[in-house]
């Protein structure tokens, strides 16, 4: 091998024989699969294979972890079956070359092994890992619309057993340093600074290596496993579909007939992820998952501190933003009138401790970080402020107006307004260019999607701090212009009015519902009406339908239940009647109207194009993404301006003129498809599915 074609792996080797294969991928913070370093490790294979040393330990140079899997860039080129199952069978080649090896083999981890990583480890005789908390163990390709291609379906149940293999791969989420070494995912945990030490000792001495448990093998076996089929089959029937979903169903399958042995097993596995490379879900969860990656992009670094975070306004929102900047390290004080208004949101905040971090010391420490300040004596020390008081333009206003004059020229003012104008919130402010919108979203602790909001004369110095403070706190940040609900509370107005509007023509609210959940989306209009609290999105409502010049909907369904104190989960009652946080539904009866489903999802679209065409966000990956991680939007279509490629936009104008001459002029297809099918939309910076052809 030339010099030239060592980019990524570098080679020690000592006087006991033992080849040491660092992973240092060339300029990347994080090692992963690409199909170029793929090919320069079979090239290290095939020479240290020749040299039969006593060993060979495979490392991470890259202090972030071990490898974050493959490289998903990559699979966005994948034309057809045929170039995703060469792209595998390469990949696969090399990782059986490397399982072949004739003598001692380990995967020394630390951080994380993720995907095409963990596969690499699962190839290896025996793995350790540094057994901290940062210590990751996963198989997530489920969750791009995959499953684990290089051999990960057939090893993984070799080396753990039927369940913890299927657990591991049907929910894609990672395991943590002593499960991992329950489960014989690693034979041994250490010290970062015993890693080395312990790969030595394990090719020096050898042990036999682990295997599932008798028991665990003995479900692989061909005549037991019809039987345990079905009891996978279920668990993933009860949380997604078949034609949405299809990767889960298709490792329970490859499982199912090859029993997770011989070649013919990693053949299958080869053939199976080539033909999900190629369906919607794949190419939609793909395309969600790099439009994360361009979100996480946007937040660089900011020279601001923001560590110290003061929270002024202890309902919903401000305390469980206060309670989840404080689990993220941050030190917050919360202030409201007084402290009677705050032990409620300090409650909640030690709820979410316990739940999040289950060990003492740990919720003990963020329970520190957490401290009730009803008179604001903190605010001066405070690297960002955020007010999240009541959704009212003068009391938000007079409360920005008393908080420039008390804290740092440096420090970040933010508003949590959901609808109201930034540039009108900050009118009295001497320095109007340090307020910015951050828009969290209830719940704040599940919902990813931070909108930060600007007016014309927002500064970027306070952008790019509210950006960074987003990421700070693991969200996602969106940038977007200051309008009428923003870009999440504009587009999800219209959905779910027209909800509303089917109720009062008569349509179950259990069908209404249920149509949305079979296009694709995590909950129904009706339920997530609930979720939001009904005063609120009727609130919300005509402030956007004010702002854009708009008549407000007289929806009678909302405004009785208003009317009665039925505010949805927060009152226990709402259109549905809720116990232990879930909405009790009668079953599904009747059918729904033949355009149900494109009314509701249509309008929401409709308004994706008109906030394409007023600029809200820069582009149409952005109002993607914003809809996505902000309203749940189905995950497997890829996002709004996806799905209408992928329907083919003139067919959904000429649905929308359709919508409009059945059901009224809120229908009628606004000026910004004009935008997207021209190509002016932005850039697509992000791959989209393949889209139906635009007639001229």
């Amino acid at each position: 091998m030339s010099t030239a074609d060592r980019q990524h792996w570098r080679i020690e080797r000592d006087a006991e024989r033992i080849v040491w294969l660092w992973a240092d991928k060339a300029d990347a913070s994080a090692n992963v699969l690409s199909s170029e370093v793929l090919r320069e490790l079979d090239g290290h294979l095939t020479t240290i294979r020749t040299e039969a040393p006593r060993g060979l330990v495979v490392l991470s140079a890259k202090k972030s972890g071990f490898i974050a899997g493959a490289d998903i860039k990559e699979f966005t080129r994948i034309q057809g079956e045929d170039s995703g199952y060469q792209l595998i069978h390469a990949g696969q080649a090399v990782l059986d070359r490397l399982a072949a090896l004739p003598f001692p083999t380990v995967a020394a981890l630390h951080g994380f092994a993720l995907g095409g990583g963990l596969e690499l480890a699962l190839a290896c005789r025996y793995r350790i890992a540094v057994g901290d908390e940062r210590l990751a163990l996963g198989l997530p390709e489920v969750q791009l619309g995959i499953h684990p291609g290089f051999g990960g379906t057939v090893r993984s149940v070799q080396l753990i057993g039927v369940k913890a293999a299927m657990r591991l791969m049907l929910t894609g989420k990672p395991v943590r340093a002593e499960e991992a070494l329950r489960l014989g995912l690693v034979d041994r945990l250490v010290t970062v600074e015993d890693l080395r030490a312990e790969a030595r000792r394990l090719i020096l001495e050898p042990p036999a290596p682990h295997r599932a448990p008798l028991l665990e093998r003995m479900l692989s076996w061909a005549p037991l496993r019809p039987w345990v089929q079905p009891s996978l089959t279920a668990q993933v029937a009860s949380k997604v579909r078949r034609d949405q979903y299809p990767a889960p169903y298709a490792i329970i399958e490859l499982w199912s007939r090859y029993g997770a042995h011989g070649a013919a097993a990693f053949e299958a596995e080869a053939r199976s992820i080539a033909r999900l490379f190629v369906s919607e879900s794949a190419r939609g969860l793909i395309r969600v998952f790099l439009l994360q990656d361009r979100l996480k992009a946007l937040a660089g670094k900011s020279p601001a501190p923001l560590e110290r975070v003061h929270v002024i306004g202890a309902g919903v929102m401000g305390g469980d933003i206060a309670a989840w900047a404080a689990l993220r390290g941050c030190r917050v004080t919360l202030q409201d009138s007084d402290a009677a208004r705050i032990e409620p949101a300090i409650a909640r905040a030690q709820e979410l401790f316990e739940k999040r971090l289950r060990d003492a010391r740990k919720i003990s420490a963020a329970a520190q970080r957490l401290s009730a300040d009803p008179e604001g004596r903190t605010l001066g020390e405070a690297d960002v402020v955020i007010e999240a008081i009541v959704e009212d333009l003068d009391a938000k206003r007079t409360l920005l107006e008393q908080i420039e004059p008390r804290v740092r020229p440096d420090t970040l003012i933010a508003t949590n307004t959901s609808s109201i104008d930034i540039g009108a919130l900050g009118t009295g402010l001497e320095r109007p260019e340090r307020l910015v919108g951050l828009h969290f979203f209830n719940p704040v602790a599940q919902m990813p999607l931070v909108e930060i909001v600007t007016a014309p004369g927002s500064g970027a110095p306070a952008v790019q701090a509210a950006t960074a403070f987003a990421r700070k706190l693991e969200k996602l940040p969106l940038p977007c212009r200051s309008a009428p609900g923003f870009v999440v509370n504009r587009v999800l107005m219209p959905y779910l009015q027209e909800a509303m509007r089917a109720a009062a023509e008569g349509v179950p609210l259990e069908v209404i519902d249920a149509a949305a959940v079979a296009f694709g989306m995590p909950m129904g209009p009706v339920e997530l009406a609930d979720v939001v609290g009904l005063d609120v999105a009727a609130h919300v409502g005509a402030i956007v339908a004010q702002g854009l010049g708009r008549p407000a909907p007289d929806l009678e369904p909302l405004r009785e239940r208003i009317a009665a104190g039925k505010l949805g989960r927060k009152s226990g009652s709402g259109f549905y009647p809720w116990r232990e946080g879930k909405a009790v539904k009668a079953p599904v009866s009747g059918t729904a109207p033949v355009d149900l489903s494109d009314r509701l999802i249509l309008i929401l679209l409709n308004e994706c194009a008109a906030c394409l065409r007023e600029g809200i966000a820069a582009d149409a990956d952005l109002i993607d993404a914003a809809v996505i991680f902000g309203t749940g939007f189905a995950p497997f279509r890829g996002g709004p301006f996806a799905y209408a490629r992928a329907r083919g936009i003139n067919a959904v104008v000429e649905r929308l003129e359709s919508l409009a001459q059945r059901h009224g002029a809120r229908f009628e297809p606004d000026g910004g498809w004009a935008l997207l099918a021209s190509g002016a939309a932005g850039a697509q910076s992000v791959p989209t599915p393949p889209e139906q052809p635009v007639k001229s």
